[in-house]
């Protein structure tokens, strides 16, 4: 298909996951109602962002997969007709835990999962405690509509998950996100932290030629030390936003895609073309030291 309908559902979590469930379902069914064909929710929707603290009574938020969640979701998908790209908290087996994302497609079918690969530990979030990284690889996944991407918000910051998974020939590249603000620092660093954020995601659109859906959720938690700054986002393949959310309101978008300016681009400004494949063997190294 060359035009797809994609929903961006960016909402606020509670410690209730029923509430979030049922919030998400809801955001999904509008997003349908508006000719969403592919809707992704934001990372770790179920629940609060808990890794801001290392709580061992956290893991109880941990389900399988596939399981209860992608079960509930797998009937929603078929009967919308609908794609969704569910960020989940994955317990896959005693002691060992994922940073998750499911796919189902428009009739219901569980299509995988992708283990986020690159695991943060910064303060408010401690993501190594909970999160091994992801031993999938990278993926993409083909739904009814478009063969996609997916990676998880701290993936975003690294060019090579991005193209890897482009040369997989994903269509698109979806990134559920969770990311904010500490409410202490000062307006001029919250902007550059956003526009860096952006930017970088941007960049894998025009590097790779793909349209870039990026999903964040939004709200005050952490007892009010942390506010999630949302700003989802869809930029086409040369970088162009073609739809920009706010920074503190729950919202359901949908945006059509043009899968076609793919090949347009790429045609016109050939990168991947011009990739010296056989030059990239430093990339495989942690660093590069002249006296090593």
């Amino acid at each position: 298909m060359s035009n797809v309908k994609v929903g961006l559902v960016q909402m606020s979590c509670t410690g209730n996951k029923e509430e979030n469930m049922a919030k998400a379902i809801k955001g999904i069914k509008e997003a349908a109602q508006n000719g969403a064909q592919i809707v992704c929710l934001q990372e770790l929707f179920t629940s609060l962002y808990f890794c801001d603290i290392e709580a061992y009574e956290n893991f109880q938020l941990a389900e399988q997969i596939p399981g209860d969640s992608t079960e509930i979701l797998s009937k929603i998908a078929a009967a919308l007709n609908v794609v969704i790209i569910a960020s989940l908290f994955e317990k896959r087996a005693q002691g060992l835990y994922h940073n998750t994302t499911a796919v189902l497609d428009a009739d219901g079918a569980y299509l995988g999962k992708y283990r986020k690969m690159h695991i943060p530990d910064d303060p408010a979030y401690y993501e190594k405690f909970y999160f091994t990284p992801g031993d999938l690889g990278y993926k993409v996944f083909n739904t009814k509509f478009a063969k996609i991407g997916v990676l998880i918000c701290w993936d975003q910051w690294y060019p090579e998950a991005a193209r890897i998974t482009a040369l997989m020939g994903a269509e698109i590249l979806f990134y559920p996100t969770a990311i904010g603000w500490a409410t202490s620092q000062d307006d001029a660093t919250n902007t550059e932290q956003y526009n860096a954020w952006q930017t970088i995601q941007r960049s894998h659109a025009i590097a790779n030629g793909v349209h870039v859906v990026s999903v964040n959720r939004v709200g005050l938690e952490q007892n009010g030390l942390m506010k999630f700054w949302g700003g989802s986002f869809v930029s086409n393949p040369f970088g162009s936003l073609l739809f920009k959310g706010s920074h503190d309101v729950e919202e359901v978008s949908v945006i059509e895609l043009n899968l076609a300016k793919t090949d347009q681009y790429r045609t016109h400004w050939p990168f991947l073309r011009d990739r010296r494949i056989d030059s990239y063997q430093p990339i495989t190294k942690r660093f590069i030291d002249e006296n090593e």
